[in-house]
């Protein structure tokens, strides 16, 4: 065998690559849905497409589907009971949820988002809050006086709001929520996120599992997330004054 001839000196070395930057959240307690191809990849790119958002009505129906997709996916962290149920032809076994969670809110941008998930959990009772930030800040404002929940104690609660831009108020809301109880279980959902609007809600609620549709790339001085999708409410129901 020939011996290994040295490297020349003027041959360039590939330097090792260098390992991807470590989340800053529990990547265990964080659901990318559209992290593998599905049809959710789909109709979150018909939401996103500036050709298509003029359609307000298939903008509600994405988010509709998505929400749907994403209770789906809830729905394998959830508590079953076997039970049996008779068939015209004889008997079958069978699991049920043990209880159906508590679907909860942020008005108005949520609305269609949370129907996918009463279209799923139909059996579910509804929470709803109003919130809105101030424009061209990331400050936002939780009306508690519009706040309304049934019983959370021991409840599995899924609170969903379509975007996670700096995670303000899907963290307020959460908070102001739990004067009606301790959930036994929280699932929070959003279809597009922001990194840092991931971190902050995992390190402010780490009790909950959070599930997105997408991660983006970063929030813009206004905080909004970049590339992003615009302003949901809107474009679900008309431009505001």
């Amino acid at each position: 065998m020939d011996a290994l001839k040295p490297i020349p000196a003027t041959t360039p070395v590939a330097a090792a690559p260098s390992k991807p930057a470590e989340p800053l959240y529990d990547s265990s307690r964080v659901h990318i849905v559209c992290a593998e191809p599905s049809i959710a990849n789909h109709f979150l790119a018909e939401l996103r497409d500036v050709t298509v958002q003029h359609d307000s009505l298939r903008f509600r129906r994405n988010l509709q589907r998505l929400g749907e997709i994403i209770a789906y996916r809830i729905s394998s962290q959830l508590s079953y009971t076997d039970k049996t149920v008779t068939t015209p032809l004889g008997e079958s076994s069978s699991k049920q949820l043990h209880d159906f969670p508590v679907l909860a809110t942020v008005l108005r941008a949520g609305l269609p988002f949370h129907q996918g998930f009463l279209n799923y959990f139909d059996q579910s009772p509804s929470a709803f809050a109003a919130a809105y930030r101030i424009e061209g800040t990331a400050q936002v404002q939780v009306q508690v006086d519009y706040l309304s929940a049934p019983s959370l104690d021991e409840r599995v609660l899924i609170l969903a709001d379509p975007m996670l831009a700096s995670g303000k108020s899907l963290v307020q809301t959460y908070r102001a929520m739990l004067r009606f109880g301790t959930p036994r279980q929280v699932h929070i959902a959003a279809v597009i996120a922001s990194p840092q609007g991931v971190e902050y809600v995992t390190r402010e609620v780490p009790e909950a599992n959070l599930w997105v549709a997408a991660i983006d790339d970063h929030l813009n001085e206004q905080a909004y997330i970049v590339p992003g999708l615009g302003d949901a409410g809107d474009l679900s129901y008309g431009s505001k004054l």
